[in-house]
């Protein structure tokens, strides 16, 4: 517990933090109340270790020890928090180091983890398909416990903080469908390429708006036929069609490209590919567009627990990869947004809609699988809003008159896309089955 013990002491600073040791040892860290740190409205945050193994197994490597220990049982937070609560909380206290306290110590570990880290982003067309399917392949009905109606699987755009889960899902599909510079006059004449299309969602929501041809490819076969059932029940089989492929096979020529959410699997070693293979694809008045996470600092490694557990052979890129690696192949980057804090409250939704469905989800998988996700969601949330990942949203042509000389267009047809539809209803929310009893 020694080594727990000094990270604690080092790194709580505010707030009131008790730990009880495996022994029945009580242990007690911060100054105590200060409503204006999370989780302190409701009193002390107390955990218990339920392991003799556990402290030692945090201590080593915070973010992946923590998140075996509390799949595994060996951290309990008690009540009325939870383990959401318990991540806010420790990296409200030490964000002034960003994530810094949570990586792993000494130089010889880093440098090994950074190693591992690169080698696993190593991302051959049978690595990639075998990663999407340990992340996209998993029963449809976990995602659809969670998820918005629409299935987006990315960050929404929150423009009101009390607008539901759906509503920011699809405003953040009129945000990007906005900046693509499509009119409702050139639409039906354009040709769409969404390269790790999800569900389907945005592909559809383009043709629905514009009229477009679009093809979808993604690597998870659940996935793909999903989005193909989606097409066929909207009657737009002949107009979106869904392909289970890698992009890099994909040929013919694209007025647009779209990737939501597929950088971050694509691997930094395989950049100089994708930056080509798109730019063959695309034509030459075109225009690209990428959103995907991303760092606010410099380039960094995914830690040990995501990639095990998650998103295997998954890299959450810097602004200045991304952006040096394709000018290299021919692309001028002419628009770039940092969605800040965004994700976080999408990521908290998405927790409580699991939490919502607990007994579902564990008789779907197990205890196990369950605290594994509600560690994903809040670890990943808490690196939104108290670390420096943020969204990036990029912009990319090969000449430069493919988009207006101002960013008037993007907002004037946000809102225009905006007044077209109401989001839907999420048919879980708990209200509208009350209501409909």
């Amino acid at each position: 517990m020694w080594l727990l013990d000094k990270f604690l002491k080092a790194g709580i600073k505010r707030g009131k933090f008790i730990v009880t040791d495996h022994d029945g040892k009580v242990y007690e860290y911060g100054p105590g109340a200060d409503d204006a740190v999370h989780g302190m409205d409701k009193g002390p945050m107390k955990i218990r270790l339920t392991n003799a193994k556990a402290a030692n197994h945090i201590a080593r490597y915070p973010q992946y020890g923590a998140g075996e220990a509390f799949m595994w049982g060996w951290i309990v937070v008690e009540e009325p928090h939870d383990i959401r609560d318990m991540l806010l909380y420790v990296t409200e206290n030490t964000k002034v180091h960003g994530d810094v306290p949570l990586k792993p110590k000494g130089p010889i570990r880093k440098a090994m983890q950074k190693a591992i880290a690169k080698a696993d982003s190593v991302n051959l067309k049978g690595k990639a398909r075998k990663n999407a399917e340990h992340t996209y392949n998993l029963t449809r009905r976990l995602y659809e416990l969670f998820l918005d109606e629409d299935r987006q699987y990315t960050m929404g755009y929150h423009r009101n903080l009390t607008d539901s889960l759906e509503k920011a899902q699809l405003d953040k599909k009129a945000h990007i469908a906005a900046k693509l510079n499509i009119t409702p006059e050139n639409g039906p004449n354009m040709r769409i390429l969404d390269i790790g299309c999800g569900w389907g969602g945005l592909a559809l929501y383009l043709h629905r708006t514009y009229g477009c041809e679009v093809l979808g490819v993604a690597l998870a076969p659940d996935q793909i036929a999903y989005c193909k059932e989606r097409a066929k029940e909207a009657g737009v089989s002949d107009k979106v069609k869904f392909a289970l492929m890698d992009y890099r096979d994909v040929t013919g020529k694209f007025d647009r490209i779209t990737s939501v959410g597929l950088l971050e699997h694509v691997g930094t070693p395989h950049y100089p590919e994708f930056f080509a293979h798109t730019n063959r694809l695309l034509k030459p008045d075109g225009v690209m567009f990428s959103h995907c996470c991303g760092r606010a600092g410099g380039p960094g490694f995914t830690d040990k627990w995501t990639r095990k557990y998650i998103f295997p052979g998954g890299y959450i890129p810097a602004l200045s990869e991304l952006v040096t690696q394709s000018e290299k192949f021919g692309w001028q980057v002419m628009d770039v947004e940092a969605m800040r804090f965004h994700y976080s409250h999408t990521l908290e939704e998405w927790y409580n809609r699991t939490v919502m469905h607990k007994d579902e989800i564990v008789e779907l998988y197990d205890e196990v699988f369950y605290r594994m996700w509600l560690f994903y969601l809040a670890g990943a949330e808490q690196s939104f809003r108290n670390g420096n990942m943020v969204n990036w949203q990029l912009v990319y042509v090969k000449n430069r008159a493919a988009i207006p000389m101002t960013r008037d267009f993007m907002y004037e047809e946000s809102e225009r896309l905006r007044g077209l539809e109401e989001p839907p209803e999420w048919h879980l929310d708990p209200e509208l089955k009350e209501a409909a009893e």
